[in-house]
């Protein structure tokens, strides 16, 4: 790590404690609470902040909304809106503008009450009012969002010879991480989760088939909550109240279909080269490996392009419980329990960032011993058709 690659750290973050709101609140109020306690976990105030990232998730023009609700007149508004990864995306740029000089204190936020509206973002219809390029071609067969995870999952077997038994690894490690989370055990009871306990390779793959070959314990919760993240410049960072994470390096790429396109190679594959190339380092060196879990075969192939194993070796590499935190032989997966059981509102992109600044500040529910790097990569869209990838490398002094 050079001194040159420490020009903006995570210094706040907070993470909402509930994942069933029950109507109690709004995502605007989730994101302000976020916020203000994310804030003062940096020992700094609403009046320090001078650029807001905010991908809209909690109502139309969110740029000057947000800036409005919060009482702040920020000289950077940042709305870029790329789903599950839009909070990477606001990490990179937020680094890139204090780095510019044009802001000191970035804040970052996020709120959803997905379960309480019931919204079926897995099984439903993909919604919205817009067409995209490829409706036309998509639409008609009805596929669902977790139909284009089944496909790469089939896809891969078939390529690669993976195994339902090989992507319930991830299931069981994210659990396993979980059950040492009291927010996610508490969201499973909240979630009216069956039978909460750690899970075996023969409870996923004997669980209910969601969409051939994925099983419902491979496939994330849908729950409410949200959370902030506060990035700020070196002169702010060193006199803050917690010791700050620093962007080491960031990525960013979008994959669409086309004609003799892999399916099973997503977005992180160019994604991830630009951000472990700016920070110096090699996946090997990582400790911490926050990736986007909406289902096990996601993580699969992006732990894959992200390069800590070679395309199509997935599937033996995580064999054996090498994801666990207590591990030494690959970089502990999702430590806080992930999307697949603890939360995934619906953009669980900023809860990488969250978990990550927790492990390397010692402050994790499975804490990895010395961990120092992390990577935080963020999927936007659908793994098998089009997305987007967003990759944060991530280290402590």
């Amino acid at each position: 790590m050079s001194a040159q690659s420490r020009s903006a750290a995570i210094v706040g973050i907070h993470e909402y404690p509930s994942r069933d709101v029950e109507g109690r609140v709004t995502p605007l109020q989730i994101k302000a609470e976020s916020a203000a306690r994310a804030l003062d976990d940096a020992g700094l105030t609403w009046r320090d902040v001078d650029a807001i990232y905010d991908a809209g998730e909690a109502g139309p023009m969110s740029g000057f909304m947000i800036s409005e609700y919060f009482g702040l007149k920020p000289n950077v508004i940042d709305t870029t809106n790329v789903g599950g990864s839009s909070y990477e995306y606001h990490a990179a740029h937020a680094a890139r503008d204090i780095a510019a000089g044009k802001a000191k204190v970035a804040l970052l936020t996020y709120g959803s009450t997905a379960h309480s509206n019931m919204a079926r973002i897995g099984v439903g219809g993909r919604g919205g009012a817009a067409l995209s390029p490829g409706d036309n071609m998509e639409i008609f067969t009805g596929m669902t969002l977790v139909a284009n995870y089944a496909m790469v999952a089939r896809r891969h077997m078939h390529q690669y010879g993976t195994t339902s038994e090989q992507l319930a690894e991830i299931s069981t490690a994210t659990r396993y991480h979980a059950m040492r989370n009291p927010q996610a055990v508490q969201a499973m009871k909240d979630l009216e989760f069956l039978d909460i306990r750690e899970t075996t390779i023969a409870d996923v793959v004997n669980s209910r088939m969601i969409a051939d070959p994925l099983h419902l314990l491979e496939c994330c919760m849908i729950s409410d909550g949200g959370g902030a993240v506060v990035i700020a410049a070196p002169d702010v960072a060193r006199n803050c109240r917690k010791q700050p994470v620093w962007i080491l390096g960031s990525g960013e790429a979008t994959k669409y279909p086309e004609n003799g396109g892999d399916i099973t190679t997503s977005a992180a594959a160019q994604s991830a080269p630009q951000a472990f190339g700016q920070a110096g380092i090699r996946p090997a060196e990582i400790d911490i490996a926050m990736i986007y879990d909406s289902f096990s075969i996601t993580v699969l192939t992006l732990l894959e392009d992200l390069g800590f194993c070679p395309k199509g070796e997935g599937g033996r590499w995580v064999e054996g419980g090498r994801l666990r935190f207590d591990r030494k032989d690959g970089p502990a997966l999702n430590t806080d329990g992930g999307g697949l059981s603890s939360n995934h509102p619906g953009m669980r992109g900023i809860f990488l960032l969250i978990e990550a600044a927790r492990q390397l500040r010692g402050e994790s529910t499975s804490q990895v011993a010395g961990a120092r790097l992390a990577v935080a990569h963020g999927n936007g869209g659908m793994l098998g058709s089009r997305h987007c990838a967003g990759t944060i490398i991530l280290g402590r002094d």
